[in-house]
């Protein structure tokens, strides 16, 4: 059976994509490769296909246990024997993992990098029948790459034993810096390499300078009325612009890592179905997700790094039809996505302070600890402790990636409360306990329908605007419950946390801290290219992204930049004119501006700056462009 027919069988299509035929060839002759493809490039494919035409088992090593458990369901719809080796199991639930991975006829065994730091396990799939090492993800092994987990430095430990075994690293997003790291990193010995061009031809990508993001959305989502993705970069925000849209009568959902499973696929299939036009979402969503006819894609904060935008804005055209990423951005967001990605960044003596108290925190000796498990809540946590909670959620990322602890799963709390007292007796009470004052001003001002509906509630915004600590409000939320002044509840979704070693403070903390600094340097340079490039709008931006990336390329004659200099003025007559005549007769703002002339908010801007700066007009204080040289 040859590698197409296997294709046909099992997937039902009819042909490959250049250049998985190669890479699969490559693989078949049992040749170390490294195969570089965008997102939604197929990569899972060439390492199933190869395995399916093989005797034996392949082992697949990634980092995200959501794309484990959804590739896995997809082989096993397939009747293909997947299995995947995920947290939360205990050791003897593990031994018969792998007992049926060696003697049930497995195809596929799925584990994280992480599985590989045990020596018992390592030496448990030593005995396995293994065809294929298939490593996804493999931009992690090296320290440039975007999400670094050193775990997959021990990777290249099961070379010696398994030295007849070809060696396939995958990855959707890579530098050539951390093209030539995979290499040294996994001792791939003189491997083939295939890398699909990053250029996408239908995809035009566009930035433009926004000061009302929701308006500005509005507009391209009616002029493009086929699914599209908002993302963002909290879930306050999901929820907030979802409902904005709806408001605007738009079609529209949410997805975030802090839903419910059954809200999350109750959203997904609303989406993926048609009957929403518009999924607003974080990073968590788009594990998997292949929906062929995205037309937009739309970045209304600054992404984190080009990495991850570039795969984000890959979902948009899949189908081949013309489609669009197009990022929104302010003035005002670069120092809010320093504030947000930088100053959260933990240094060395942060993480041995987490470390350390998370430690006291479940009373585990100095010494002890290996692979015990608890349930553990984040706010808790950084409420007793007092740390601020995104840098907390930082350093255990940090210690995670390491594979000093584990992690389950994402942390998210649900508080809602509803006042069981009418207003005049809560402004009663109020006078009665004036310590208690700051708290309730600060959550009656922020949720307002209080008193009729349960609200859900955000402890660390009313910490802030309280000026008290998350403590603090926890313990008057008790205390009012108690009294019967509020109905409260909390439901937590725990973590599970487990120690994968013994706690060693000091020695712990400076065996991995070595890498932080690089991490550290690494997040900096990587959110001055995202700046970089929504600052240059004097180059394709097709060509800034292809850069980026090591490659070279052309103008694409369908961004932003490409699209401004090909059109000529219809009329004939310059936009600078066009606003000068217009302010002439009265004053007007941005979007009147827009309207009259029927150019683009970006032109428009553009423009307009160019006459603020020259002096032939000035803004006035309702926001109204005024015409100040006749």
């Amino acid at each position: 059976m040859t590698a197409l027919d296997v294709l046909k069988k099992y997937w039902q299509f009819e042909t490959f994509r250049e250049p998985q035929a190669e890479i699969i060839a490559s693989v078949l002759e049992g040749k170390d490769t490294v195969a570089l493809l965008p997102t939604g490039g197929g990569k899972s494919l060439c390492f199933q296909v190869p395995a399916m035409m093989k005797d034996g088992i392949c082992l697949v090593i990634s980092p995200l246990v959501a794309l484990m458990k959804d590739q896995v369901a997809n082989l096993q719809k397939r009747d293909i024997k997947a299995i995947a080796m995920t947290g939360g199991l205990r050791q003897d639930e593990i031994s018969d993992l792998l007992d049926n991975a060696r003697f049930g006829g497995y195809k596929f065994l799925y584990v994280s990098p992480e599985r590989l730091q045990a020596d018992w396990i390592v030496d448990r799939i030593k005995a396995l029948p293994v065809s294929l090492i298939a490593i996804d993800e493999a931009h992690c092994v090296s320290q440039w790459g975007h999400d670094f987990r050193p775990a997959y430095l021990k990777i290249s430990e099961l070379r010696p034993h398994f030295p007849k075994v070809a060696f396939l690293a995958l990855t959707a997003s890579a530098t050539n810096r951390v093209q030539a790291d995979i290499v040294t990193q996994l001792q791939l010995e003189a491997p083939k390499v295939y890398k699909k061009s990053f250029v996408r031809e239908n995809l035009g990508y566009m930035v433009f300078k926004a000061e009302d993001k929701l308006f500005r959305a509005s507009q391209i989502l009616k002029k493009y009325p086929q699914p599209s993705i908002i993302y963002v970069r909290n879930r306050k925000s999901c929820v907030e612009i979802s409902e904005q849209l709806k408001s605007l009568g738009f079609t529209a959902t949410f997805y975030h890592g802090g839903l419910h499973p059954k809200d999350k696929q109750k959203n997904m299939s609303a989406w993926m179905a048609n009957s929403v036009q518009v999924m607003v979402a974080t990073n968590a969503f788009g594990m998997g997700i292949d929906k062929p006819d995205v037309k937009t894609v739309l970045h209304i904060q600054l992404p984190e790094n080009l990495e991850n935008y570039y795969q984000e804005a890959g979902r948009a055209g899949r189908s081949g039809e013309n489609a669009f990423a197009v990022l929104l951005h302010a003035p005002s967001d670069v120092s809010v996505a320093q504030n947000q990605f930088l100053s959260v960044l933990p240094d060395k003596e942060f993480v041995k302070k987490v470390y350390v108290k998370l430690c006291n925190y479940f009373q585990i000796a100095y010494g002890e600890g290996i692979e015990q498990e608890f349930n553990f809540n984040l706010n808790q946590f950084c409420a007793q402790y007092q740390f601020p909670v995104m840098k907390a959620y930082n350093a255990l990322q940090f210690l995670d990636r390491q594979g000093v602890l584990t992690l389950s799963q994402e942390f998210s709390e649900k508080i809602t409360a509803q006042f069981a007292i009418s207003s005049k007796e809560v402004i009663r009470y109020t006078s009665l306990n004036p310590q208690d004052e700051d708290i309730l001003l600060a959550i009656l001002r922020g949720y307002p329908g209080i008193y009729d509906v349960p609200a859900s509630l955000n402890i660390s915004v009313i910490s802030k605007k309280s000026g008290k600590t998350e403590a603090d409000v926890y313990a008057l939320l008790s205390k009012l419950k108690e009294l019967h002044v509020i109905d409260y509840q909390a439901r937590n979704n725990d973590t599970t946390l487990t120690f994968n070693e013994v706690r060693e403070d000091e020695r712990t903390i400076n065996r991995v801290s070595k890498y932080l600094e690089n991490q550290n340097k690494l997040k900096h340079e990587q959110l001055k290219a995202v700046i970089d490039y929504v600052a240059n709008d004097q180059e394709c931006r097709s060509r800034q992204l292809m850069a980026y990336f090591g490659e070279t390329a052309g103008h694409c004659g369908n961004c932003s930049f490409c699209i401004s200099k090909n059109k000529a003025p219809s009329d004939g007559i310059p936009l600078s004119d066009k606003i000068k005549m217009l302010l002439a007769s009265e004053d007007l703002d941005s979007r009147q501006l827009e309207n009259l002339t029927r150019e683009t908010p970006n032109d428009v801007i553009f423009v307009l700056r160019e006459l603020l700066e020259s002096g032939y007009v000035s803004i006035r204080p309702n926001n109204k462009y005024t015409l100040s040289k006749k």
